[in-house]
């Protein structure tokens, strides 16, 4: 890959806002395992190599299992592995990951609003549209796995 600019360098105010959201993020009454689910899922839907070494690094300082990273590509089928909670979060994160599809189905939202309050699922479409956001950048700076982006 051709190396591009610095993104900290060109666009600091951009990076703080960026890091902004990302501060709402952390603080955000949605538990540390989907925070990390939803930034590992996205990131491997946009093919972001940078985002998903630093989170699955993440979820395993935070107690996630191998077992389940290794399996949250084909988390439909991984029967008994997830929560329901935890499906719902996935699918929410892929629809809106893929927004061009179909965008956040009916189906999915109101499935949603049976385990999250609407202040929770707008919390959970940040923390998404948040690693998009991330995704977006590291790729098209062609940021390397290690350098730092903040």
């Amino acid at each position: 890959m051709q190396k591009r600019f610095n993104f900290k360098e060109v666009a600091p105010n951009a990076l703080k806002a960026m890091v902004g959201l990302e501060m709402y993020i952390s603080n955000a009454p949605i538990s540390k395992t989907s925070k990390e689910l939803i930034k590992i899922r996205a990131s491997q839907i946009n093919g972001c190599a940078y985002c998903i070494n630093i989170h699955t690094q993440d979820a395993i300082n935070s107690g996630e299992t191998n077992q389940r990273i290794f399996l949250l590509n084909a988390w439909r089928e991984a029967e008994g592995i997830f929560t329901e909670e935890e499906k719902i979060v996935l699918a929410i994160t892929e629809e809106i990951t893929l927004i061009h599809q179909n965008g956040l189905s009916d189906d999915t939202y109101s499935t949603a609003l049976q385990f999250f309050s609407e202040t929770q699922i707008a919390d959970i479409i940040t923390a998404i549209i948040t690693i998009n956001l991330w995704n977006r950048v590291v790729l098209s700076t062609h940021l390397p796995i290690g350098q730092s982006l903040a």
